[in-house]
């Protein structure tokens, strides 16, 4: 009997939040060990189907890093980095269309299949839903990386509307029709800005934003990221993340999230409970 209270409590704890969000757009980045760890992959699932079918408007864009780089290591083909994103050239653009435009974007929209959802796979090239520009990196040519100049919201919108969850890979077009690879969580941001998300939650493979001692903060304000930058106490590969998220704060998004997503039903445990979830919420 007690189990069973404690699922109605769990369920009374999450009302509030299913009636505030019913109708609301939710952009989720989707990587890491999440991607790749069946059971972390099946919770995910779960977690996007249970939000469609209460209301929400879950928008999945994803990554595939990993995958790339194994599949480029068994064809032959090296890689070099700057700054954390990947030189692309005209053969690596060819695996990277691969990988994340094919074989990742169908397993995605099968394993939400499987969860018992309907899906969409997307490329930031169809509709011309992300229009790019060849990106730079302190004067350095990264070949076809691309930084993402505007979003076209419409396709988003005709899927959701019809029922289906848009799952998206980071892939935009210039306006001559080249490809380029774009950074996942820079394509997530950009999403969530164009359709003035509800929220903004990035998975990754870290508890979210510590303190100089290694102490999780739940919660961090734009102008806490600023000193804590300018501190050096957020460095390295969570200075983007942090950054994609304080300009989707600037330009509408109400709530932004950086979430373990190691963790089992993290989407749920962020969105619908009462606590501190399970990594650290951005506000304005």
């Amino acid at each position: 009997m007690e189990d069973l209270v404690d699922k109605a409590k769990i369920l009374i704890e999450a009302l509030p939040y299913m009636r505030r969000f019913v109708g609301k757009t939710i952009v989720i980045k989707y990587g890491g060990h999440a991607m790749t760890d069946e059971g972390l992959r099946k919770s995910f699932a779960v977690d996007v189907v249970l939000l469609k079918h209460i209301g929400v408007r879950p928008v999945i864009v994803h990554g595939g890093g990993p995958q790339i780089q194994t599949t480029l290591e068994r064809m032959g083909l090296e890689s070099t980095f700057v700054d954390g994103l990947r030189v692309t050239d005209d053969d690596t653009m060819e695996v990277v269309e691969m990988v994340l435009g094919g074989k990742i974007n169908r397993e995605i929209v099968e394993l939400i299949h499987q969860g018992g959802g309907v899906a969409v796979g997307l490329t930031g090239s169809d509709g011309g839903l992300l229009r790019v520009r060849r990106k730079q990196v302190e004067g350095q040519d990264l070949g076809r990386v691309g930084e993402v100049v505007s979003v076209v919201p419409l396709v988003l919108n005709a899927v959701a509307d019809a029922g289906f969850v848009p799952v998206v890979a980071p892939i935009g077009a210039d306006d001559f029709g080249l490809t380029y690879n774009v950074n996942a969580d820079e394509a997530a941001g950009a999403v969530a800005r164009a359709l003035r998300a509800e929220k903004l939650i990035l998975l990754t493979d870290v508890e979210g934003v510590k303190d100089r001692h290694g102490k999780l903060h739940s919660q961090l304000s734009v102008s806490d990221v600023g000193k804590l930058i300018e501190e050096g106490t957020i460095r390295e590969g969570m200075i983007p993340k942090v950054q994609c998220c304080t300009e989707a704060l600037s330009s509408g998004v109400a709530r932004t999230h950086i979430v373990d997503g190691r963790v089992l039903h993290a989407v749920l445990l962020e969105i619908f409970t009462d606590n501190a979830g399970v990594g650290t919420l951005l506000v304005p």
